[in-house]
């Protein structure tokens, strides 16, 4: 299998994303192209590459969020991170392409209420800590749409992880790079407000803290009503 070339991936941009994360970044991208991390070669934990690049590991972690949103690496619940070699990204990246916006509705609808139940009732506290730190910079942002769409796939990632099933989790990723098409890039510049942000903020608000409480049918009403709301807006573009 060979690896994908890094070297043609588009470069991290944009005033949200530090200098110290982009460097991260450049730095992982520079071993992946050398085949320093060869083809699905586990990279070092967070911890250790952290501590070789001298940064904290939260920085690596959003470093890392970059590289797997790029489809240079995937993440294995339990496993750890892994690179990508080209057939397996290839792949992944002609699902999501040939996938239309009515079928990714159609696919959370199904899967997206039952991860969150198997998340609720399997989250370790810490894993609830790291999902209360992500609505934290959800409800930071104010009218930049492409940034609250990247956290809201991050929140949902972090539900996946949380299920501690792998199969779920590799299946949820297809779903997120579905949801990063260039169609969705144009929604939500025309239906991501700052009224919507706003709006959005205070449900994922409610959600956290059902989450927080194991409260699965107040969870599965909140995620229930955010599909629906979210069909509305795609229905209204039709």
């Amino acid at each position: 299998m060979r690896l994908r070339d890094a070297s043609a991936l588009p470069l991290i941009a944009g005033p949200e994303v530090s200098a110290t994360v982009r460097l991260v970044v450049e730095t992982l991208l520079a071993r992946i192209q050398s085949e320093s991390y060869g083809a699905d070669e586990r990279l070092p934990s967070e911890r250790t590459l952290a501590g070789e690049l001298g940064v904290a590991r939260n920085t690596v972690r959003e470093a890392l969020d970059h590289l797997e949103a790029q489809g240079v690496i995937r993440r294995r619940a339990g496993s750890g991170t892994f690179v990508r070699g080209e057939d397996d990204a290839t792949a992944a990246s002609d699902v999501a392409a040939d996938t239309s916006p009515l079928d990714l509705q159609v696919m959370r609808g199904i899967v997206e209420p039952e991860m969150l139940r198997l998340a609720i009732v399997n989250m370790s506290p810490r894993r609830i800590e790291a999902l209360g730190q992500t609505l934290s910079q959800i409800e930071e942002v104010q009218a930049d749409p492409d940034l609250f769409a990247r956290l809201e796939d991050e929140f949902h990632r972090q539900l996946a992880e949380g299920t501690g099933n792998p199969l779920l989790v590799a299946c949820y990723g297809l779903i997120l790079d579905a949801r990063r098409q260039s169609f969705r890039a144009a929604l939500n510049r025309r239906h991501l407000t700052p009224n919507r942000i706003a709006d959005f903020q205070r449900r994922y608000n409610r959600l956290f803290n059902a989450i927080a409480a194991r409260d699965i049918e107040t969870a599965a009403e909140f995620m229930k009503l955010q599909l629906i709301e979210e069909q509305r807006v795609l229905l209204q573009e039709d």
